[in-house]
């Protein structure tokens, strides 16, 4: 009852009031980020969500679009502005995805939506992780985020579809709100965000 109706209900009452609450931060981070990419402060991209179906994930832009010689975009710890690294840091890059809540493309918990070009290299069990809602958070965001290694995202992953519960998501709601205080796990070690998942040996 809870994961397939009363979830979506609560999704969407909480993201749209939520998004009205923070509508003035919304406003004045978007200006900020446009001053400082000199262009958008919006990043769209496609990613698989339920079942794998693919829709637009809403974010806030927090790198430029700088290349190198060849055309070829800079590293990202190269491309991460100042002001997009504090956004990062305090996870407010995620608050447009609340609209892609209100429209149904995702879950305040679940896990987070990847790559499109990931879909190939999941192997049976990973690819479970498409069997609920991707998530604004999730329990590998609570348990390491960035900061752990592809297998073992995906093994909370895939434990979090097969244990779905209110409490669970009340928990995994609550252990965000501290990671967002204390800024923990936001990059893995050696890079600026996350390195592209390779597929699992």
């Amino acid at each position: 009852m809870y994961k397939n109706f009363i979830k979506r209900i609560a999704d969407f009452g909480v993201s749209f009031l939520g998004f009205l609450v923070i509508l003035p931060v919304f406003l004045f981070v978007t200006i900020l980020l446009a001053v400082a990419n000199k262009g958008s402060a919006f990043f769209t991209q496609p990613r698989p969500g339920y079942k794998g179906r693919i829709f637009k994930v809403i974010k806030f832009k927090t790198m430029t679009d700088e290349r190198d010689e060849h055309g070829e975009l800079l590293p990202d710890e190269k491309r991460l502005t100042k002001i997009g690294s504090f956004v990062r840091k305090t996870s407010l890059d995620e608050i447009p995805q609340l609209l892609n809540v209100i429209k149904g493309d995702m879950s305040f918990v679940g896990p987070r939506p990847l790559l499109v070009e990931y879909l190939e290299l999941y192997n049976e069990e990973q690819a479970k992780r498409h069997h609920v809602r991707p998530g604004i958070t999730g329990w590998a965001q609570v348990n390491g985020r960035n900061a752990i290694s592809w297998e073992e995202k995906f093994n909370f992953d895939v434990w979090y579809v097969k244990h779905q519960s209110f409490l669970l998501d009340i928990k995994i709601l609550l252990l965000t709100v501290k990671k967002v205080f204390i800024a923990d796990g936001i990059s893995a070690e050696g890079v600026a965000t996350m390195p592209k998942f390779k597929g699992t040996k």
